[in-house]
């Protein structure tokens, strides 16, 4: 009897086992064809079109009509408003998330970080409409005739500090709020001040995690499209010269060339490279994640 009661449970469990061995293993098969097809595409325009990679990556001119190629300004125009972008959300994020965890956890758990969590669900064309009627308003009244427009890399960067500030911000509050208690305790048990204690060990201690809320937040503010489209001026084929000039990125040139672009030629396979960069960098800044978290278990061991 007992043999037969055990039997159901074992068939059981080796159809869980393989049921989400199959999902694990779709998961993987949607992954590797993902890469390989941007790969393929991407590199049809070193091996096929004779493009020269370093040429390509270096140059400073992205006009199709006359096959010339450099991705460059969209390199350049791509990390300055991530990095600028980051630069202006971390200081707010990690000080609302020392307000919600430190300072005022009642009042930060109940009102405050729902209220920023909110920021989340107002879509990407609502962030590029506002930062192009309101921010490049600004820029134009702040800089006068020496912002134009008001669109450039300076817009940019605030409308996508914006955007990733909620992640940011709900990520920090988490690797704060995972510093244990008796590290505090500890802390004031020795007259350390609250700023002292904050600064000194909860911080310290979630060091790799706030990391991994940056590099997080820098993956949501390199890949965004829309919003950076409508408000950083959209000009590909020159280098940007300064903040408050017109410039393009990887994202933009890609939504606004594609819709153009013949199969198979050569502008085709060039706007399938640029996507293969984004791959790439993606995939770096994954690869960062997990040697911080890896670092960060070792630290905590």
């Amino acid at each position: 009897m007992a043999t037969k009661k055990v039997m159901p449970k074992r068939r059981l469990e080796n159809i869980g086992l393989g049921i989400t061995g199959a999902c694990v293993a779709l998961v993987a098969v949607v992954v590797l064809a993902l890469i390989v097809m941007v790969a393929q595409q991407g590199l049809t325009t070193f091996f096929v079109d004779g493009f020269d990679p370093i040429a390509f990556l270096t140059g400073q001119h992205w006009i199709p009509e006359q096959n010339e190629f450099g991705a460059l300004p969209m390199i350049v125009g791509s990390f300055s408003v991530t990095l600028l972008s980051t630069v202006f959300a971390l200081p707010i994020a990690l000080g609302s998330a020392m307000f919600v965890v430190e300072i005022a956890p009642g009042f930060g758990r109940r009102v405050f970080q729902p209220l920023v969590e909110l920021l989340v669900g107002i879509p990407s064309v609502v962030y590029g409409v506002l930062g192009l009627y309101v921010v490049n308003a600004a820029m134009r009244a702040i800089f006068g005739s020496a912002a134009g427009t008001g669109a450039g890399i300076l817009s940019g960067s605030i409308v996508l500090a914006v955007m990733i500030l909620p992640t940011v911000t709900t990520l920090s509050i988490d690797a704060l709020a995972a510093v244990p208690n008796e590290y505090r305790e500890g802390s004031y048990a020795l007259g350390c001040t609250r700023w002292q204690t904050i600064w000194h060990v909860v911080l310290k201690s979630a060091t790799p995690s706030l990391l991994t809320a940056v590099i997080l937040g820098m993956t949501r503010a390199f890949g965004e499209t829309l919003a950076v489209q409508m408000v950083i001026g959209g000009v590909e084929r020159n280098m940007p010269t300064g903040l408050l000039s017109p410039a393009s990125t990887l994202t933009a040139t890609l939504t606004s060339g594609l819709s153009n672009a013949v199969s198979g030629t050569p502008t085709y396979h060039a706007l399938w490279t640029l996507g293969l960069i984004l791959l790439a960098m993606s995939l770096i800044f994954i690869l960062i994640i997990h040697l911080i978290g890896h670092k960060g278990a070792k630290q905590n061991d």
